[in-house]
């Protein structure tokens, strides 16, 4: 008996307007800029082109093919067992801040290297200054404790013209600091992002692959491989996503006067009253809660500052005119 085949929409409409994944692959496409692509590219039960989510191999070739195609990155890779980044979500997060910044700027996205970003825990795909830089020509500085990871974005930087002397990456040697010993003294940024580690253990890690494995395959996994890959440090800190947090928020009151507007994912609804009581704790003048949401997936971004209005309008009427 054939299954029954579901219908895919035209267009994902729940990803950025302006996101360039809103439709489905085109392995075609995809295939004329990175050949290796098609070694993994196969009907999957429905008879439609598609690969092996469950590869990471052929996650990271896709992710290679989408980086060519959509961004003009002729090289990106990262070392084996490193975080392989969902792009379409990670598209995202920067087209939300672009709107973001742009709502409290008249309406206008402010553009060009004057914006200036950091990205703490960059990682070795060096995914969100690729984006940044290559859709609003934004600088970016990524932080970074992995020395490993250090060395992966900066070889990508260094193989793709565009990027060149638009992003800095920097070791931050104190993994129980976040700003302090990455912020240079008379330095400023417009926004700082961030992914934080989702999980509060390995094992919690373990646990949870196991279970979408098991639902996406319906059937028991005993030795999970984790498709989109992913370090210790990366996936996992003590406390988990929360914990993480609510650090960022106590040592961010620390630079207050440095950055414009930090900003954190979300992705658990259930942290978000426990975010909010810490940035009333620590008396920041303006939060914002931006929703996202790609395919079944909820989360959000948060955001916020220790600026008042006079203040952030003086910031960016000094920087960005």
């Amino acid at each position: 008996m054939n299954p029954i085949k579901r219908e895919h929409p035209a267009e994902k409409t729940k990803l950025h307007p302006r996101s360039k994944h809103r439709e489905r692959y085109d392995f075609k496409q995809l295939i004329k800029s990175c050949p290796d692509l098609s070694d993994f590219v196969k009907p999957n039960r429905y008879k439609d082109d598609s690969i092996d989510f469950f590869n990471p191999e052929a996650v990271k070739t896709l992710n290679v093919a989408l980086l060519k195609y959509f961004y003009k990155i002729n090289y990106w890779d990262i070392p084996k067992h490193y975080l392989c980044p969902p792009i379409p979500g990670r598209a995202d997060y920067i087209h939300h801040m672009a709107d973001f910044l742009g709502k409290n700027n008249d309406g206008t996205i402010p553009k060009g290297n004057k914006i200036n970003c950091l990205d703490i825990g960059v990682g070795a795909s060096c995914i969100y200054p690729i984006i940044g830089t290559t859709e609003y020509g934004w600088s970016f500085t990524g932080s970074e404790i992995d020395t490993h990871a250090i060395k992966s974005a900066k070889k990508i930087i260094e193989l793709n013209p565009s990027l060149k002397n638009k992003i800095q990456i920097r070791l931050q040697q104190n993994p129980n600091t976040i700003f302090k010993g990455v912020i240079q003294e008379g330095e400023y940024f417009d926004i700082s992002i961030c992914n934080p580690p989702f999980y509060a253990s390995a094992e919690d890690a373990q646990k949870e692959t196991l279970r979408k494995l098991k639902n996406l395959k319906q059937k028991k996994i005993v030795d999970p491989t984790l498709n989109f890959g992913g370090q210790n440090n990366e996936l996992w800190c003590d406390g988990g996503e929360i914990r993480f947090v609510q650090y960022m928020v106590r040592q961010s009151k620390q630079v207050g006067d440095s950055v414009l507007w930090f900003s954190s994912l979300i992705s658990r609804e259930a942290n978000l009253e426990r975010v909010y009581k810490v940035l009333k704790s620590e008396k920041a003048n303006h939060v914002e809660t931006i929703p996202m949401g790609q395919g079944n997936k909820q989360s959000r971004i948060v955001a916020w500052t220790f600026l008042n209005r006079q203040q952030q309008k003086e910031w960016m009427d000094r920087r960005w005119k």
